[in-house]
Parts: structure tokens; sequence; C-alpha cells
């Protein structure tokens, strides 16, 4: 087919777009264009085996799949089944390895003590110094909670590396985002379903973009060739929002991320998948050993591969993680309600919709799309 002859043009070949992708050449049996700006498909889920000690890593950092939600697990299950792996995290601080989340046995072993589970609310609030005010920024809800020297050890230091700025700067919904138990559980998840694919994410995307109705364009700029696509045609954009409205209203900010790969001529370097290294004197945020993502497998190589994870700014190049300050969510609104006043055009995902989603978010989301917009907006057409 020409490009001007395709129904449906979709932006980005990760979660988002990949499984309305699939919806769109599956149930309407329509065919559908995927363009994507790297030479892989996937986004920044995309897995590949390491050519020197086959090992299967994650090249955009370490990606745990969980979810609670069925009807996700549901659809993606037909693509792919999933390993046993509980994702456990480990901090390192004054040379010293810490359980995180932060649980009784950080506490313990950082202050030196032996609590009980019930022994831990009032031994925290002797480490507090209560104002009586809610908290109001992500520093103050982290302090309120665990008091000054367990975020002066394992929150402060990493919160300013990952995002460069001052934990006071940042919202306290950030902060909910990591757990804190009472007991002993060294799970990160509690999600119902939890895993890695079992032939690593790049087989995911590959069964959700091998229908014969799917035609992808990799190495592709879509606003190089936006022209030449049918203009009548329902577009699926995953990209930033502001790159989209070519920062008419100015450049949303974001962090992204730099990754340093070593091969190192033993069998296991730090015996988990991944480490934090929140104290400031250290340059890189974690420390990722893929090899332990995946137990069911027998690596035989006497070699083992790691990643140094830096955190840096970024202008919309290659963008991570959106930044939720007062300035960007002013601007994101801007081109959100001018998004929203267009026809046939469906800007979602981390990017455009500048929200932090995790994989299962994502799904979820585009399941929506599709459900609530698409296939309405299909049946309407058609009949």
């Amino acid at each position: 087919m020409k490009l001007k002859e395709y129904p449906y043009i979709i932006v980005g070949s990760g979660f988002l777009g990949s499984v309305l992708a699939e919806r769109i050449a599956t149930v309407l049996k329509q065919p559908v264009l995927v363009i994507e700006k790297r030479n892989h498909i996937g986004g920044n889920c995309y897995s590949e085996t390491d050519p020197e000690t086959g090992i299967e890593s994650h090249k955009y950092g370490t990606h745990i799949f969980h979810t609670s939600n069925k009807k996700v697990w549901d659809y993606i299950s037909q693509f792919t089944a999933f390993n046993g792996y509980r994702h456990q995290v480990l901090a390192s601080h004054k040379e010293k390895i810490y359980q995180l989340p932060i649980n009784l046995e950080t506490v313990n072993s950082f202050f030196n003590v032996n609590l009980r589970p019930y022994e831990v609310d009032d031994f925290l609030a002797s480490k507090r110094k209560t104002t009586g005010t809610v908290p109001r920024n992500f520093e103050e809800k982290a302090i309120a909670l665990l008091g000054e020297e367990l975020y002066e050890a394992f929150i402060k230091g990493y919160t300013l590396k990952q995002w460069q700025m001052d934990p006071a700067e940042l919202p306290e919904a950030i902060f909910s985002r990591l757990p804190f138990r009472k007991n002993y559980d060294e799970n990160y998840f509690y999600d119902t379903w939890q895993g890695i694919p079992i032939d690593g994410y790049h087989s995911i995307f590959k069964k959700l973009l091998s229908h014969s109705n799917i035609t992808t364009m990799l190495d592709t700029d879509y606003f190089a060739i936006k022209d030449e696509l049918n203009p009548d045609g329902t577009l699926i954009y995953s990209g930033p929002i502001d790159r989209f409205f070519n920062y008419k209203y100015g450049k949303l900010t974001w962090r992204t991320l730099r990754f340093e790969k070593e091969v190192i001529p033993v069998e296991d370097y730090q015996g988990n998948a991944v480490i934090n290294f929140p104290e400031l004197t250290v340059p890189y945020t974690r420390i990722h050993e893929p090899r332990h993502l995946h137990p069911e497998r027998n690596y035989s190589n006497k070699k083992t591969i790691i990643f140094k994870e830096y955190s840096l700014a970024d202008t919309g190049d290659n963008p991570y993680y959106p930044i939720p300050s007062k300035t960007n969510k002013a601007l994101y609104k801007l081109y959100k309600d001018e998004a929203d006043r267009l026809q046939n055009v469906f800007i979602s995902g981390r990017l455009g919709d500048y929200k932090y989603y995790d994989m299962h978010q994502t799904i979820d989301r585009a399941l929506e799309i599709f459900e609530t917009s698409i296939l309405p907006g299909f049946h309407l057409t058609n009949n």
C-alpha cells in the first residue's frame, strides 16, 4: 500500500502503539502503519541478547512486568509466558547493603536495633521532627514517614541524582511510588501477577506487530514524512506532546538515562538484578545485572554484564521521565487542551500524556482508547 492509503497511522512501537496496532489489525481487520524512529520495535521496553555473554538484557533499564489488572494480564498473556521472577531492590550505603523498599530489616540494620513490627511506628516517631503540618512536597512527605536519618541515607541523594532537583520542589505524589514496610517483606511489588517475559520483551512486540495488516517502518521520523500520510486517517501518536505541536507554547522538561555497559569475567557480580547507590559521591544511580532477571535460564558463560545508570537532563530528544513541576503541569495543560480539539488524533502514552506510566498502565490505556474511541468511531463510520 502507498503511505496515503493507510487508514490508521501509529507513531511509536512501544506498548501503547503496538497494542493499538494489534487491536486495529485483528478486531477491525484494517491496515495499520506503525512508524518508529529507532532501529527496533518495543520502545523503552526493548530487550536483546548480549552477543558476548548470551544474557538477555533490557536496553533502557530493568523492566519488571507487574499488574493486578486481570484485563491487562489476560490480554498480554496471549503474547508471552512469564517467569516467576519477583523484584527485590538493594541499596548500598557507606559500603553496606540494605533492603529496599525500606523495611524492618533496613531499619534494624541501619540503627543497629532489633525492633518488632509493632514497635516501628513509635521508634520512627522518635526520629522525626514533628511540625504538625500536612506534607507539601516530596521531602516533607519522606521525612514525615521515615524521619531525617533514613531520608538522608536512602532517599535524598538518590532523588537529587535522579531528578537534578531539590526534593522540596518535587510533588509529594512522587514519594507515594516508594513503598515502606514494617515487616521483613522484601518484594518490591504486591501485584497479583509479576515476572519477566520468558522469551524477552522483544518477542512480545514481534508477536503484537506480526499481523499481516500491520506494516512497520523503522528508522523513520514521523515529522519527516507526515505530509506523505493520509490526511483523513486516524492518527495515534505516542511521542512527546510538545513536539507534536512544534513547541508552540514552549518545551516540557524531561529526565533521560544513560547506561554504561561492562562485561565482567565473573559469573555473578553483585548478586541481585538492581542495586541503588543513593550517595552523592557515587555518580550513577543504580547498577543493573540482568542475568538475575531470568533465574530459569542456565547462563553457562563465566562472564556477566552490568549496566551503570546515570540520570541526565533531556530536551526531548530521548525523554524517559516527565518532571511534574508546576510550570510543566501548566504547559502540558495548554497542549492537552489543544490536543482534545483535534479530530481523529489520539495523543497518549507516557510521553503523550506527560505521565509516569508503568507498562501495565500503558497497556490499559491503549485498550481503553481502542474500546472507547477507536472501535465506536469505526462502527459509526461503517454503518
